[in-house]
C-alpha cells in the first residue's frame, strides 16, 4: 500500500469510529459546552466522575483527559473501562474528561512540509491551537466545576497518540501520565522522532511517565520503536517511560483491546506506605 493510500486508510478508520450505528452502552455522566476562544468553536465536553463523587465533599480526584472523546467516538469504551476496573479497586477513582471533535486531523496535527499529509483533511497543523484550549481554557474550567488534584492523564490513538507524544516532548509537565496507543509518528517526516533527542537533552530534569505501543500494521515505519531507542539513549532517570510493540494487534483494535489493561497499569492503586 502507497504512504497515500495508508494515510486514507487510517483517516477511513478514524472517520468510522465517529459514526456508529448502535449506541454504546456508557456510564452515566454529564456534558458541557466550552466556548474557545483558542480554536474559535464551541467545544463539548462529556465528564464521567467516579462512583461515590460528591460536589459537596472534601475528596478531589485526578483527571482522565481524551482526544476522541464524543458519545459516538471512543468516550463510552473509555468510560466503561475506568467505571469497571474503579469498581473492581484496580484503578484510583478519576474523572474522565472527554473532547468531543470538531476537525479531528487539524487538532491532532502540527504543521507540516510534506504534501502528502496535507491530502487528509482540508485544514491540518492547528495542534499548538488546541494545546492551548485544552491548558488555557479547558482543565481551568474543569479545575472550576470539579473537584480535582493536580494529577492529570491523556490517552489517545493514532492522530490523537501524535498529539499526546508531541505534547510530552514540548509541554511535558501539562500531564502526568501520558498513553499514546498506536500514534502517527511518521507526521511530517517523522518531526516528532527526529527532534525527540535534542528535546529531551534541552530538559534534563523532565518528570512524569510516557507509554507508547504500536500496532501490527502500523505499516508507514517503525517510528515508535526509533523513538524508544532516542528514549533509551536520551531520557533522564526522572521519565518512567515503556514502549511495547503488539504485532498481535491492529491499528483499528489497539485502542478498545490494549487500553483497559494501559489504564490498570499506570492509573492503578498506591500502595500504602
Amino acid at each position: 500500500m502507497t504512504r497515500l493510500g495508508v494515510l486514507l486508510f487510517a483517516a477511513l478508520l478514524c472517520a468510522c469510529r465517529g459514526h456508529a450505528v448502535v449506541p454504546e452502552p456508557t456510564p452515566a455522566h454529564a456534558s458541557f459546552t466550552l466556548p474557545s476562544a483558542a480554536l474559535q468553536e464551541t467545544r463539548r465536553l462529556n465528564v464521567y466522575t467516579p462512583p461515590g463523587y460528591d460536589p459537596a465533599a472534601a475528596t478531589r480526584y485526578p483527571v482522565l483527559y481524551m482526544p476522541d472523546g464524543g458519545e459516538q467516538e471512543d468516550f463510552p469504551h473509555v468510560a466503561a473501562t475506568l467505571d469497571t476496573a474503579i469498581r473492581a479497586g484496580e484503578v484510583r477513582p478519576f474523572i474522565l474528561v472527554g473532547i468531543e471533535n470538531t476537525e479531528r486531523r487539524r487538532d491532532m496535527t502540527g504543521p507540516t512540509q510534506v504534501e502528502e499529509d496535507r491530502k487528509i483533511a482540508p485544514r491540518v497543523g492547528g495542534s499548538a491551537a488546541f494545546r492551548a484550549f485544552l491548558r488555557d481554557e479547558l482543565m481551568p474550567e474543569v479545575r472550576r466545576r470539579y473537584r480535582v488534584t493536580e494529577e492529570t492523564a491523556i490517552v489517545g490513538e493514532s492522530l490523537a497518540g501524535l498529539f499526546i507524544v508531541e505534547t510530552f516532548f514540548l509541554e511535558p509537565g501539562l500531564f502526568t501520565t501520558s498513553i499514546a496507543l498506536s500514534p502517527s509518528l511518521w507526521w511530517n517526516d517523522d518531526e516528532v522522532v527526529r527532534k525527540a533527542g535534542e528535546r529531551l537533552t534541552a530538559r534534563p530534569d523532565v518528570r512524569g511517565t510516557l507509554y507508547v505501543a504500536s500496532a501490527g500494521d502500523d505499516t508507514i515505519g517503525p517510528q515508535s520503536a526509533r523513538l524508544a531507542e532516542v528514549l533509551r539513549a536520551n531520557a533522564p532517570a526522572s521519565l518512567k517511560w515503556r514502549y511495547e510493540s503488539r504485532p498481535d494487534l491492529r491499528h483499528d483494535n489497539i485502542y478498545r483491546s490494549l487500553s483497559p489493561q494501559v489504564l490498570r497499569q499506570y492509573l492503578a492503586p498506591v500502595p500504602p506506605h
